[in-house]
């Protein structure tokens, strides 16, 4: 099942993908509130309105989701395009809500930055409340997966040692378009940046140091993770700052990133104005 957050009339719904059809939900706000309620699998059942795929906006797959922890360094290829050795544990920094886009929303190019860099990236989004989890708990909360832009302005990020403000920029992480469940998802399941149709990064979802369980029972040792609550897994080889000469991304470039089960995530970047 595929589900997805789309505005209507100034307010969001909630719907279900099936093909080139989208069924509105009108219970629900937006797939947080789904999760929130756990009535993941009533919603496969709900009829409604229909809309066609092509024609809706979307919003944030989650809104307003409580946490969004991101998972740094874990593709093989990205860490060694990076410099860096593998590490023995994640590298976690956080986002907050104030940076999520929808699939088809103009990504602004803030002018304080001059390295602004793509990171395409399988995102897991929690459905049940978990602390602590077991590797079968924590395989059981996963709700879905949806699709990140990690946008990253270099510059900032690589100020200090800690990247968290290259990485919380307001309105500078698309989420969507929608949230698969497991089951949608490929074994073989690749991810596929490009920018102005220039393939510029290729990973299977599979091939990462910490995988999405593992990434589960890890971040809720830490804190409680509730249905909502987003963590991006992190990037394969490719991003732009590795590159030799460096790329970044400019005005009115359009950054599309694709995942087998779950479709393309596609944004176009504006050059904000210096106010």
């Amino acid at each position: 099942m595929k589900l997805a957050t789309i505005r209507i009339n100034g307010t969001t719904r909630a719907a279900r993908v099936d093909g080139a059809l989208a069924t509105v939900i009108e219970e629900f706000a937006d797939v947080g509130a789904i999760l929130a309620s756990d009535a993941l699998a009533r919603v496969a059942r709900v009829t409604g309105p229909t809309l066609p795929v092509d024609e809706l906006d979307f919003a944030p797959v989650v809104v307003n989701p409580g946490k969004i922890v991101c998972v740094g360094l874990n593709y093989r290829a990205h860490i060694l395009e990076m410099g860096r050795p593998l590490p023995d544990f994640p590298v976690l920094f956080a986002k907050f809500s104030d940076s999520l886009l929808g699939a088809g929303d103009i990504i602004p190019l803030p002018p304080e930055s001059g390295s602004i860099d793509w990171e395409g990236e399988l995102a897991v989004v929690i459905g049940s409340t978990v602390r602590r989890a077991d590797a079968e708990r924590a395989a059981a909360a996963i709700a879905g997966y949806t699709i990140a832009n990690d946008v990253s302005m270099r510059d900032w990020q690589f100020r200090t040692r800690e990247w968290l403000q290259g990485k919380m920029w307001e309105s500078s992480t698309p989420l969507g378009p929608v949230l698969a469940t497991p089951d949608e998802i490929p074994a073989e399941a690749h991810l596929i940046t490009a920018v102005n149709g220039g393939e510029k990064q290729r990973g299977d979802v599979h091939d990462l140091v910490h995988d999405p369980v593992q990434l589960v029972a890890y971040i809720s040792t830490i804190a409680t993770l509730r249905p909502g609550d987003v963590i991006l897994t992190g990037t394969p080889g490719g991003v732009g700052h590795a590159r030799d000469p460096q790329e970044y991304l400019a005005d009115g470039d359009t950054v599309s990133i694709s995942i087998d089960g779950i479709g393309t995530l596609r944004n176009r970047v504006v050059s904000e104005e210096r106010p």
